[in-house]
């Protein structure tokens, strides 16, 4: 991919080194390089940056090796007013940090961001298309999000981007989420054999938000798509019947049944995901008009990380 302009320089603060937020920091110390005078920072608690756990420590290491600052706060027990304090010096702040924080935690950090002052903010909405879904949808969780979207939309000072990337690519085929029952051989469809799907792996997920970040002419104010794969839950059972080499049953679980689910245990979160992920509305959209395929940047297929991941299932 080429750019007919150096990238200004910029100093990034990315909240949270996870499962998203380690491979959007490798990937933004890389691109970061094409724009000379960047910074990359990471903002984790101080126990963790201290930590002698051997994995923690081992991802610490990795990022200090990259050259990424470390930056000591805490999301959940930090206030508004000392988390806008730790963002303001910084030109562009990512969400990274999920929403294992709790509901309240997407907009403390929405409302931290616009008070710090930066030019601009990618809220964590690392996931389905919130708007097309809907308020009152069967995952409450995603009208806190809508919130967040309102509150930037609301004002002019802060540019914002959300990158809409669908389910992560390994969470289809998780054993809690139950869609795949390896056990049995079967594919149980959400929704129906023909509901799709989007799918991308948390690696091009960081991949391409480094290209979002640094990408001239620069985006603002809009909804970025990607998709690694979309498919539908058919597709899925004949992928499987390709890389393990052996039948998949297919069954249907209908909108009303999983509704019906959820009555049982209204507080269940994979239940509220799988009902959502029924109804097929905002958590699919065509690979044709994504980013990486605009900008022909290469991404992992379901197949292809079925290949690699599934060989012993």
């Amino acid at each position: 991919m080429t750019e007919s302009t150096t990238p200004s320089p910029q100093s990034i603060l990315v909240l949270g080194a996870g499962e998203l937020g380690l491979p959007v920091l490798r990937n933004l110390a890389r691109v970061a390089k094409r724009s000379p005078g960047s910074t990359i920072s990471v903002l984790l608690r101080a126990s963790t940056i201290d930590s002698q756990v051997p994995e923690k420590k081992a991802d610490i290491d990795e990022l200090r090796r990259l050259g990424v600052h470390m930056v000591a706060a805490d999301l959940v027990n930090d206030s508004i007013e000392q988390l806008a304090e730790v963002f303001a010096p910084f030109d562009t702040v990512i969400g990274c940090a999920g929403m294992v924080a709790g509901r309240e935690t997407p907009m403390k950090l929405a409302t931290a961001a616009l008070k710090s002052g930066i030019k601009r903010y990618f809220p964590w909405q690392f996931g389905v298309d919130f708007e097309v879904i809907g308020r009152g949808s069967p995952q409450d969780l995603f009208d806190a999000q809508l919130d967040v979207r309102e509150l930037l939309r609301a004002q002019d000072k802060t540019e914002w981007v959300i990158i809409s990337t669908g389910m992560f690519t390994s969470f289809l085929f998780e054993p809690v989420f139950e869609v795949v029952d390896f056990e049995n051989g079967a594919v149980n469809a959400l929704g129906s054999l023909d509901t799709s799907v989007t799918l991308t792996t948390p690696g091009d997920i960081g991949k391409l938000t480094a290209e979002i970040v640094f990408f001239e002419p620069r985006l603002r104010n809009e909804i970025v798509y990607l998709s690694g794969d979309t498919l539908t839950y058919g597709q899925v059972a004949s992928l499987l019947e390709r890389v393990l080499g052996r039948p998949f049953k297919r069954n249907v679980w209908t909108v009303p049944h999983l509704m019906q689910e959820l009555e049982k245990d209204p507080t269940h979160h994979i239940k509220k995901y799988r009902a959502v992920f029924a109804q097929g509305r905002g958590v699919a959209w065509p690979k044709a008009g994504t980013f990486n395929e605009q900008q022909t940047i290469q991404v992992t297929t379901a197949e292809q990380w079925a290949r690699e991941n599934l060989a012993n299932e």
